[in-house]
């Protein structure tokens, strides 16, 4: 029997091995989870599918594997695992980009001829002139299926093809396929090579490779930063009636295990604006040309952790009270530092929050994430002088930072929203904060 890569989400298609949890001759339990995979800004974990012994372990740390990927072989009830490639991640192909070349759509008979695609590059060589090795089974298979056989890896004595192989061949050719439609039909230019710099002439360096979530962030954010005309509208918002209610409040709240935060209250704040203002919550079809309003109301909340930026969403926001929020978002905060946040807990977002009071700063321009269209920055509010009914009084202000889509939010829509989170956040109703029976 043999261990694979599970599905990992919509749109996930490979990850990293960051950590291997057991050891070859390690008795397994079904769903008792055997390696950890970092996909985009996720770890996921990968569970055994029966119980048994390990085999053998096909990956190590480090490599990268694709869903549908073999990474151990298990036995059990004393029979051993059945044999199949022992491909390692290296052998894998990555998706490449096409060179640049008309549209033509393929036929459905034509489908069959992807298998002259070459896996990983591999042909077999024949010195006596003869085909691969391989039982006439796989022989009849490769034929109906149209797969030229000297280009799979046979993985028995002698290179000898056996039906793990051919499984094995057309998972790659599926990882192979996995190319954007934009990409396939409208290749882009090859961008030149970036010449290397020998940075250590000048002194002594330290070199650490890219870690795939901060690939991954990187190039989120160069796509978003260069398709989306950002325009960041920016207010201060006096908080200090909250801060007084926060200080009576808290200590109520922490006795049932929530925390209340000035995140917890802009939350609540930012549920009720987008309902008003739906374009904000809203997303842009582009292959479409549509805008899609969304019903729901889902609120990612950026979270600073060793590896980079990770923002969970927590669902519902409108639903919940300020008691459910405010737990939801401590138990959320710490699983995201833990990397043991799950692929569909960072998905769904509709609007995102990023506070970076605790660090310090006020104003500073947020990115907008695809396919949001709006997202809002939080400085660390700061005791200042402000006139009041004629009179000098000091009063907290917390900066507001509100980046959006300008394709389809305009000016004065932006600038009524952000009021509309200053108000409510300056007039945050008393009676939201006072626990309900239930939760008493």
């Amino acid at each position: 029997m043999e261990i694979r890569v599970p599905r990992l989400g919509e749109g996930v298609s490979a990850g990293t091995v960051v950590s291997v949890l057991v050891k070859e001759g390690d008795k397994v339990k079904k769903d008792q989870t055997v390696l950890e995979l970092e996909t985009d800004k996720a770890v996921a974990p990968i569970p055994a599918t029966e119980s048994g012994t390990i085999a053998k372990i096909l990956v190590k740390e480090g490599e990268k594997v694709s869903v549908g990927q073999a990474i151990m072989k298990l036995s059990g009830n004393g029979t051993s695992a059945a044999h199949s490639p022992a491909q390692s991640a290296a052998e894998l192909p990555h998706p490449a980009k096409p060179k640049p070349a008309a549209p033509v759509p393929a036929a459905p008979s034509q489908a069959p001829q992807a298998g002259a695609i070459p896996a990983a590059g591999y042909q077999y060589e024949s010195k006596s002139g003869f085909a691969p090795p391989a039982s006439p089974s796989v022989r009849k298979v490769a034929r109906e299926l149209g797969l030229d056989l000297s280009r799979v890896r046979g993985s028995e004595a002698g290179g000898r093809i056996v039906m793990a192989d051919l499984k094995a061949y057309i998972a790659n050719l599926q990882a192979l396929a996995i190319v954007p439609r934009q990409e396939t039909l409208q290749a882009a230019p090859a961008k030149p090579a970036v010449p290397s710099i020998d940075f250590a002439k000048w002194g002594p360096v330290t070199r650490k490779p890219l870690s795939n979530l901060r690939r991954t962030i990187g190039e989120r954010m160069v796509d978003s930063w260069t398709s989306i005309p950002h325009v960041t509208q920016f207010d201060e918002a006096d908080i200090s009636g909250l801060m007084d209610l926060r200080k009576k409040y808290n200590p109520a709240y922490e006795k049932k295990g929530g925390r209340l935060t000035v995140t917890a209250f802009i939350l609540k704040v930012a549920a009720r604006a987008l309902k008003k203002y739906a374009a904000l919550n809203a997303s842009l079809d582009e292959s479409a040309q549509e805008i899609v309003y969304k019903d729901y109301c889902h609120l990612g909340v950026a979270v600073d952790t060793e590896s980079g930026l990770i923002v969970p969403v927590i669902r519902n926001v409108d639903k919940k009270s300020l008691l459910e929020l405010s737990k939801e978002l401590a138990q959320m905060a710490e699983k995201t530092r833990q990397r043991k946040i799950s692929v569909d807990e960072l998905q769904g977002g509709t609007f995102n929050i990023s506070n970076l009071g605790s660090i310090g700063g006020t104003h500073f321009t947020p990115i907008v994430t695809k396919p949001q269209l709006a997202v809002l920055g939080v400085g660390r509010g700061v005791l200042k002088p402000v006139i009041k009914d004629g009179k000098t009084v000091p009063a907290m202000m917390l900066p507001l930072a509100l980046s959006y889509d300008h394709r389809l939010i305009d000016g004065a829509d932006g600038a009524r929203f952000i009021r509309e989170l200053v108000e409510g956040l300056e007039s945050f109703p008393e009676a939201e904060l006072k626990l309900k029976d239930k939760e008493k």
